[in-house]
């Protein structure tokens, strides 16, 4: 008991010295976790990064779901299936349509000196309503085509893009991204956004509303929206028209505000189009053969 007595003091100390050192090590744990999920290492910092476009697919949690976030029974919950029977093409004409459709789209370049000449908004109307034939997550068609005309609109977003430019080639993007850009002859002046007859500026949409007001989940909301993208650059060639492919890093939030757009939408793409200015000249690059992209296995 004598020895009891006296060893007690000694394994509390010990004891509480022990719970210390949890607690000291659990909270620098927590710091460096906190630390690398805000800023990342050193190495792996990208201040170019557009916050603003991140694949953030929103997936409620089950608190949030009885609030905001509609449920699957507030949500068509049947969808009947239809035969589908899509034109079937001899194989020397699919290999005839495969080569021509090739020919078409190797000729699509990314074109910076565009026509102020009008184009018939009919066929902007089509070939945006060819981009939303797009596939998307679970059939949520993620998307918005703002299609701006107006004059003072126009000069209103290039203000906003080349305020925003001048800073990301000057401090953001860094001297090898502007270094890689040099031979393309392109800096932050963007005076195809006054003269194309039409800006097309693609928005995700990061969730959905729903007429109660509810919010519905967009799944894979940016790669939804990329697709579609590309559906349309696809489309514009096919009809003659040009245009830049733009991401104009950090102007999403103020260009979402110019153009009254709800927060749910972010901007992912900005789209000069029209026809090629009569002077216009692109780079004279090679694309990478075949064999380069494609593994058959």
């Amino acid at each position: 008991m004598a020895l009891l007595s006296v060893l007690t003091p000694v394994l509390a100390a010990v004891l509480c010295m022990v719970m210390g050192f949890m607690f000291v090590k659990s909270r620098q744990t927590e710091t460096t976790s906190q630390g690398k999920t805000k800023g990342g290492s050193k190495a792996g910092f990208r201040p170019w990064v557009d916050q603003d476009l991140q694949d953030d697919t929103e997936i409620p949690s089950k608190e949030a779901e009885d609030n905001e976030w509609a449920d699957n029974t507030e949500e068509e919950e049947d969808l009947p299936h239809v035969p589908y029977s899509p034109p079937c093409y001899p194989e020397e004409k699919m290999l005839q349509r495969s080569q021509e459709f090739y020919t078409l789209m190797n000729q699509r370049r990314s074109v910076r000196f565009i026509s102020p000449e009008p184009v018939p908004r009919e066929v902007i109307d089509n070939v945006i309503h060819t981009a939303g034939t797009a596939p998307s997550g679970a059939h949520t068609e993620p998307w918005t085509f703002i299609v701006v005309s107006d004059p003072e609109t126009k000069h209103q977003v290039r203000l906003i893009v080349e305020e925003e430019e001048e800073v990301n080639y000057r401090q953001r993007m860094g001297d090898k991204w502007v270094h890689d850009l040099a031979k393309l002859r392109t800096n932050w002046i963007k005076e195809y956004l006054d003269e194309a007859p039409y800006l097309i500026l693609i928005f995700k949409q990061t969730y959905g509303i729903l007429p109660n007001g509810k919010k519905k989940t967009h799944y894979y909301n940016e790669i939804s929206v990329s697709i579609s993208c590309g559906i349309l650059l696809a489309a514009l060639q096919n009809v003659g028209l040009v245009t830049v492919t733009s991401t104009p890093l950090n102007c999403g939030p103020q260009l979402r505000l110019l153009l009254k757009r709800p927060a749910n939408e972010k901007l992912l793409m900005l789209l000069p189009v029209g026809y090629p200015a009569s002077d216009a000249t692109v780079p004279d690059l090679n694309r990478k053969p075949l064999d380069d992209i494609m593994v058959h296995m």
